[in-house]
């Protein structure tokens, strides 16, 4: 099976199916129309296909002429809230909402392996699932869990998985990949500074929380600087402030909504650690009360297996016409992360940067764009990992 050659095949449909989704975005638990979608092209090929897995998720099943190994292939499907500026001829019509992130460019391309597997189904060794999970931009609970809760990594097990996201930093022409720490665990905080208001013209009658949000933003920041390993990346930031209501008034209570992002678990649990402390410790100096909440469930550190990296790194090589570069962690979070603590497997980027397209944007930006061209390679990529780790003799 030439899986490249096949993805040629259905580029046209490819490129119809990515558009579809593009102009129909939903955002997280709300991806009814796209799972319908999906779990129609599935039942179309044949495949096992079960609906409303962990809420709105898709598992398909393809199981092979002879035994082998099980293999899953996962597509995220949700879009994020971002009213789009981008200049294509399908964009968006759900107000609001937009797939900033490529989520309709993974389905298509899932549902692209899919059906060359389907179709290629006497030359395919062991069983493929194809996960399609609901949202993956939610941060906390997300969509992986609920699938793995309902079993799709079990009956049968899953030997290996794999996971492909398109990126708007990476050139046309490259896959990027890396083995251990990919990407971060982003965990959410919310601080509330709870201090006594009063007039603007008299401060020194009052707890000022905006004062005091002040100096604990400035303070949270010596966490990474000064209270912890620098060869330890990680970031914190603060992202959203809320207080007050008018220019005279000192309020009672502020607000500091803010994310840390880690790559190991002992950096995890110190800085978190640290953020409680230093919050309590500023607002005990100015005679303030902090109340510090982290969201539950956040994503965990996404951590690809050395070996599997290697040997798809190897087979990624061969997809004609792309090249595969070895990448820099980065800091976004990424609930694929779970799926990796239940069988090895590896998360990897599709370039689409393309200057010459209008590609220039980076995810999440409302003027995202692709460059359609590489979702053949998208394609051929799953559906070639499918076949090699589901050799029984393994990849070569």
């Amino acid at each position: 099976m030439d899986a490249l050659s096949e993805a040629r095949r259905l580029e046209p449909e490819l490129i119809k199916d990515r558009r579809a989704l593009h102009q129909r975005p939903e955002l997280s638990y709300h991806e009814v129309a796209t799972s319908d979608f999906v779990a129609s092209r599935l039942e179309a090929l044949g495949i096992e296909t079960k609906r409303g897995v962990g809420g709105t998720g898709v598992l398909g099943v393809l199981r092979g002429a002879r035994e082998g190994k099980v293999v899953a292939l996962r597509a995220d499907m949700d879009g994020l809230p971002v009213e789009e500026m981008a200049d294509v001829e399908f964009r968006s019509k759900v107000k609001g909402v937009m797939h900033a992130c490529g989520h309709d460019t993974h389905v298509a391309m899932l549902l692209g392996a899919a059906r060359i597997l389907a179709e290629n189904k006497k030359e395919l060794e062991g069983t493929v699932k194809f996960l399609f999970q609901p949202a993956e931009e939610h941060g906390g609970r997300g969509g992986a869990l609920p699938m793995i809760e309902e079993g799709v990594m079990r009956n049968p097990r899953v030997d290996y998985v794999f996971g492909l996201h398109i990126s708007g930093n990476r050139s046309v022409g490259e896959f990027g990949v890396r083995a251990g720490a990919m990407m971060a665990a982003p965990d959410t905080f919310r601080i509330r500074i709870v201090g006594r208001g009063g007039h603007g013209s008299a401060p020194h009658e009052t707890v000022d929380p905006v004062y005091i949000a002040a100096h604990m933003i400035l303070a949270l920041q010596g966490i990474s600087a000064r209270m912890i390993d620098p060869v330890r990346p990680f970031v914190i930031s603060v992202g959203s402030v809320h207080s007050g209501t008018k220019e005279n008034i000192i309020p009672d209570e502020a607000r500091l909504d803010g994310t840390i992002r880690t790559l190991d678990e002992r950096t995890r649990r110190l800085a978190k650690a640290k953020v409680e402390e230093v919050a309590k410790g500023v607002c005990k100096v100015f005679g303030a009360k902090a109340e510090i909440e982290f969201e539950k469930d956040a994503y965990p550190v996404t951590v690809n297996d050395a070996w599997v990296t290697e040997k798809a790194a190897g087979v990624l090589a061969r997809v004609a016409g792309m090249k595969v570069k070895r990448i820099e962690p980065i800091l976004g979070g990424e609930d694929f992360s779970r799926f990796l603590l239940e069988a090895p497997g590896m998360f990897y980027f599709l370039g689409t940067k393309n200057p010459l397209k209008g590609c220039v944007y980076p995810n999440h930006s409302s003027r995202f764009k692709v460059d359609e061209e590489v979702l053949k390679y998208g394609a051929a990529s799953l559906a070639m990992l499918a076949v090699e780790f589901g050799n029984r003799r393994g990849p070569s």
